[in-house]
Order: C-alpha cells, then structure tokens, then sequence
C-alpha cells in the first residue's frame, strides 16, 4: 500500500488543529519560573515559564498586559493562564498568555539577591576599590567562547576601531557545568600576563541560568582578586550579573565592552593632530620669543661691547676736543678783543701819539720832566719830538701855567 506524503505546512497544521481540540490545554493555568523575558518594541512580551526539569515558551500579546498582576521580570514565579497552540511557521508549540498572577521569587532569583547581597557586604562593590580602566592599552584579554557571537562581535569592534592592539583570547565555556571554573581560570591566566592591560569576560545574551556561570561566587571572587582592569560584557542591556556588579566597569553588551575596551584610532589621530598644532604653536611662539630675545641681547651686547665703549669714548672725546676748541677759540677771540682795546688804549695814551700831535716829551739825565721844579738853570734837556732828539740848555725858568706867565 503507497503511503501518502504530506507537506511540512501540512504537518503543522493538522498538529494545531490537535491542539485547538484539545480541551485541557485550550484553557489552562500553568505555574512556573520567568526565565529570559523580553519586551517587544511593539509590546508583546516572550519568556520562557520553567521548572526543575522542563520549561515551555511564552507569548503575551500587548491587548493581554491590563491582565498581568506583577512587573514581569526574569526569576520570579507566576501563574499563567492561557491556550497552547502551535506556531506553523516555525513548527513550535507555545503557550499564548491571557492572564497572569504572581507566585513569589524564583529560587534562581533568591539565590542571586542572597549572593548579591553578601558579596555587598564584604566590599566586593565598592568603588573604591575599582580599577581605572586604562585609557591606551596594549593587548586586551578576552575570556569568552571560541565559537560565540560574543568572540566576533568583539573582534568586529576592535577591527574598526583599532587594529594595532592586540586581543588575547583564553577560550572558555560560558554556560553549563564547568562554566564558571573555565572563567576563573581563564581570569587568572589573562591577570599573570605582563602586557595585558584590560580583561573583556562575557557571552551573549539568554535566560538567567544561561548567564548562571557570571553569577558564581568564585567568578566574583576571582574578579575582585585581579590586578588587571576587568570589564564585565554579559548579555544584553537589561541583563544583570553578580560579576557586573563587582567588576571593574559593566558593559551592557560584549560589543560595547569592546568599544570602551578599545580606543577609536581615529580620535587619537584627531587628538595628536590637536596636540601637534598646539605643540608646534608653542615651540613657534617660544622660538619667535627667543628670537626676539636674542636680537635684544645682541643689541645690549654690542651696545656694551668693548669696541662700542671705545666708539663712545672716542666720541665723548670729539665732543670735549670740539668743545676746547670752541673754549679756546672764544677765548683767543676774547683776548684778541682786549690785546685789541689795550692796544687802542696805549695807542690814545701813548707819548708817540702825543708827540705826534706837535707835543715833546721832556727829560734831563735823572728822568722825565714834569715840572719847572725838576730843572734847574743850567742843566741840559733832552726834548724828544716826533722825529728826533734836541739837547738844550736851560738858560731861564719861568713859573706859571699853561698859556700864561707869571
């Protein structure tokens, strides 16, 4: 007998329509543990409803979120009450939620608060004792899967960001048994390495026990212990961990953590430019006052040099010479207009000028005659006239003055 063959539409279909029929899961109430919720942007809400040993996909549609007692979030237990029904297109059955009740924490969830809160207390959130994130580092460490979009999402980041430092990556696994034992030894081998500067641990994003491992107390303990920086890069934006709290920096994804991880090449281009424009701006200014400096000092020099001095002195010295002569001269003039006045004077008082206006001048033997009581009868005169000597005898002597006679 031929089988028939169905299509997969065909498959999923009769599947639903099993399901539609089924009266107990066409309205059922289901208790269990939130695990990975998210929130649609158009305002539907998926999760994942989970108990020890099974877990079961969830849809709320937004028209349904009036019916929901509790602020929807990962680890918390809720009753949820709703239809299963398959999803054609992608052959998946899942439980489409019309109502929701709280039902207390999720033991996951206590368990986080519980470490949380004591590692708190033992100062393993301090920010005190957070390191500094170094600014320019050479090689960056990397404890992540191998095989992950968090290893590629990083790589991709620190391609175009930064080619030229280095990524060490010590491949661990970030789920499951053995998780967090991987992390820490991946921790401390990144730590021990010299030239290693900063530490990148995360994985991509999932439910809390995907994110589990980061939550471990010795993941904690081998973060708070390291001398290296550790950046923790776990999940996504909304997810929390224990060693995002005690790391160094908390990035919200492992591509953001790349980016504050690694410097953008093109701003240090930018920020040396600023610095070499400033840089050699000063050196300009500083030469051009040097410059200006020297020049001043080279005039003080010469101006104080000893072949100036001699110039200066050889002036000053022109100045005296051109000023003694100018004092000589004037005085040589001056005493040429007195030789001159003296020579005027004598020349009115002189007896040659007398003689030669018809005067004699008259002596005798003992000197000048300047009166009738200086001769006597007898005694020979010398007349001297403008042009010669005349001897006389003195033969009377009259008394008298000058045109009368006594």
């Amino acid at each position: 007998m031929k089988k028939s063959i169905f299509s997969v539409s065909q498959v999923n279909a009769y599947i639903k329509k099993i399901f539609i029929n089924d009266y107990v899961i066409n309205d059922i109430w289901i208790k269990g543990e939130v695990s990975n919720c998210k929130k649609h942007r158009s305002g539907h809400v998926y999760f994942t409803l989970k108990d020890n040993n099974s877990a079961i996909s969830c849809i709320l549609f937004k028209n349904y979120t009036n019916f929901v007692e509790c602020d929807l979030k990962d680890g918390i237990n809720i009753t949820a009450r709703g239809y299963i029904s398959v999803y054609e297109r992608a052959g998946t059955f899942q439980l489409y939620v019309q109502q929701i009740k709280s039902d207390g924490i999720g033991e996951l969830y206590k368990q986080f608060e519980f470490l949380k809160e004591k590692l708190d207390n033992k100062g393993y959130f301090n920010s005190d004792n957070k390191k500094k994130i170094p600014r320019y580092p050479r090689k960056v460490g990397i404890v992540t899967s191998d095989t992950g979009a968090a290893i590629r999402d990083i790589i991709n980041v620190s391609k175009r960001r930064n080619p030229y430092i280095g990524l060490v990556l010590y491949p661990s696994l970030v789920q499951g048994e053995g998780a967090s034992s991987n992390i820490v030894k991946g921790i401390k081998y990144l730590n021990a390495i010299e030239d290693i500067d900063v530490i990148i641990i995360g994985r991509g994003g999932g439910s809390i026990e995907d994110l589990w491992a980061f939550n471990e107390e010795i993941v904690a303990e081998a973060i708070y212990e390291a001398k290296t920086p550790i950046i923790s890069a776990v999940g996504h934006e909304t997810d929390y961990t224990i060693s995002d709290f005690t790391s160094d920096l908390r990035a919200p994804t492992p591509s953001a953590g790349a980016e504050l991880a690694i410097p953008d090449y093109n701003e240090i281009e930018q920020i040396l430019d600023k610095y070499r424009y400033k840089l050699t701006n000063c050196i300009n200014i500083k030469v051009e006052y040097y410059k200006k400096g020297t020049e001043l000092n080279k005039i003080k020099l010469d101006f104080n040099s000893p072949s100036m001095r001699v110039l200066k002195e050889r002036q000053y010295i022109s100045e005296v010479e051109e000023k003694l002569n100018r004092i000589i001269s004037s005085l040589i003039n001056e005493y040429k207009n007195n030789i001159s006045l003296l020579e005027h004077k004598l020349k009115v008082l002189s007896p040659i000028t007398n003689l030669e206006k018809g005067y004699s001048y008259i002596e005798t033997i003992d000197g000048q005659v300047k009166g009738i009581g200086d001769v006597n009868i007898g005694q020979t005169l010398f007349i001297q006239l403008k042009d010669g000597k005349i001897e006389a005898d003195v033969n009377n002597i009259e008394k008298g003055k000058w045109g009368s006679y006594e």
